[in-house]
């Protein structure tokens, strides 16, 4: 009597893609809800005959679009890590990440230099707590997108090789985020 063959193989676990996609929603939602109240409170100011912006504050305009241009080198390095990691080329992937990390690193930077040049202070009305609410949501998200860099790259160089799922995960939030601050980007920066 045969041997009936094996079953085929299990099919992949996706909680962190689909977790890192929910998470991505809920990024985009809070952010949209944030900019809305933006929206509203700069109507009603401009209703009003006042100016949203406080008077002597001055939007610096480069390194905000150098962010906006920061976040597409990102992303393509996030997908190269993906790319990378589907041909078991180890050395790419973990400089992929590497790079990712770098360039989350330099949006810190230029967001806090924003910040500086900016001298908005939290008590300037409501301008001054919606830029920091808002900024500094987005700023915590770059963090955590920061840490989540390392964590990848981490367990890549740990030996899960075949983990690729946190690699699209990684990449997942990284397409969220240069949609949200390309929204941050327009009505905050731009619209002033």
């Amino acid at each position: 009597m045969e041997a009936l063959a094996a079953g085929p193989a299990p099919a992949p676990r996706n909680q962190i893609v689909v977790g890192a996609t929910l998470a991505s929603v809920a990024i985009a939602m809070l952010t949209g809800g944030m900019l809305a109240i933006w929206a509203v409170k700069r109507s009603a100011a401009i209703e009003a005959g006042q100016s949203w912006l406080p008077s002597g504050i001055s939007v610096p305009e480069v390194p905000s679009n150098v962010v906006l241009i920061a976040f597409p080198a990102l992303c393509s390095f996030a997908q190269w890590a993906v790319w990378a990691s589907k041909r078991n080329d180890r050395s790419n992937t973990v400089f992929a990440l590497g790079v990712s990390a770098f360039v989350a690193l330099l949006i810190l930077n230029a967001q806090a230099f924003i910040w500086n040049q900016m001298g908005v202070a939290v008590a300037d009305g409501q301008y001054g707590s919606m830029f920091y609410a808002i900024t500094g949501m987005f700023f915590a998200l770059v963090v955590a997108g920061l840490l989540f860099s390392f964590v990848a790259m981490f367990r890549y160089l740990a030996g899960r090789t075949r983990e690729r799922q946190i690699l699209i995960a990684h990449a997942i939030f990284w397409y969220a985020m240069t949609a949200v601050y390309a929204a941050i980007w327009f009505l905050v920066y731009v619209t002033k």
